[in-house]
């Protein structure tokens, strides 16, 4: 298979501002409204990067940071995110990239053995999520989903809770796609967010760091003070945050990416410049 750098037709440019729109309400919801350390701000640009190739993903990704912080008025501004279009770019581009190799094609009816190592692969990935990405936040009996919303817009709260149950449907998707059809595609999805989650870790660290001090006002800066107050200096502590949210976060974004892509019509996906290298031929 030769490598293409994707394409920028009609569909292309159509769903470029959608996927902006979604980084953008999704990123800003959880920054401003939400407790979890993770981002939620590139499951558009995921989805451009699978379906037209990796140069739209980059692009998507790259714009979405700058329109973030350079055109929008508050209370969808960020003073944060355009440092970071870089790392923004990188998802689109790998994404892309894993989107041409097939990744996120649906492989069901795998014999027995490949599905218990895929299971295996997806509770130890769903486990890490649970535990270092929520259950931090469960404290006295209660779950805190959300950090102080007395100054927070009502519709980053209406939005948060639809965040909650999207990430609680993807979950269930997940399982019924692993356990009832047998799908070992899920396991190559969380391989592929672990991959791009590190990668993402290591180039936003020194960003993190150095432009910011640390605190991007998000729930992760919780985690980076946590670690500084274990002996990490910032660097160090900004790395150690990173390398444990942003996989946790990019494997979130790619198992929706993937249910998503899952619920879509394989004629609807075709269409697109990468659409069948995505998902396959199957009933395209």
């Amino acid at each position: 298979m030769s490598f293409s750098w994707g394409r920028f037709d009609t569909r292309t440019i159509v769903l470029i501002p959608i996927a902006i729109a979604i980084n953008i309400v999704l990123g800003q919801t959880v920054s401003a409204a939400l407790k979890i350390p993770i981002y939620l701000d590139s499951i558009g640009t995921i989805l451009v990067g699978v379906l037209a190739g990796p140069i739209p993903g980059l692009v998507t990704g790259l714009l979405a940071n700058l329109i973030w912080t350079y055109v929008l008025p508050a209370p969808f501004h960020s003073d944060y995110a355009a440092p970071f279009a870089v790392v923004a770019a990188e998802i689109g581009f790998l994404s892309g990239v894993f989107g041409q190799l097939g990744v996120f094609r649906s492989r069901p009816n795998a014999d027995t053995v490949r599905l218990v190592l895929a299971a295996l692969v997806v509770i130890l990935v769903l486990g890490l999520i649970g535990y270092y990405g929520f259950l931090p936040f469960y404290t006295n009996g209660t779950f805190t989903f959300f950090g102080d919303t007395s100054t927070v817009d009502p519709f980053f709260v209406i939005v948060g809770y639809a965040i909650g149950i999207g990430i609680i449907a993807a979950i269930l998707g997940l399982v019924a796609l692993l356990f009832l059809r047998r799908d070992l595609g899920v396991a190559y999805v969380a391989i592929a967010g672990l991959i791009v989650g590190i990668i993402s870790a290591i180039i936003s660290a020194p960003i993190s760091a150095y432009v910011f001090g640390g605190v991007t006002g998000s729930g992760t800066d919780v985690l980076v003070a946590a670690f500084q107050q274990a002996g990490a200096d910032l660097s160090k502590a900004v790395l150690q945050q990173g390398l444990l949210s942003d996989p946790i976060d990019k494997t979130i974004e790619f198992f929706i990416a993937f249910v998503i892509l899952q619920t879509l019509s394989r004629r609807f996906v075709a269409r697109f410049p990468q659409g069948e290298a995505a998902v396959g031929l199957e009933a395209a």
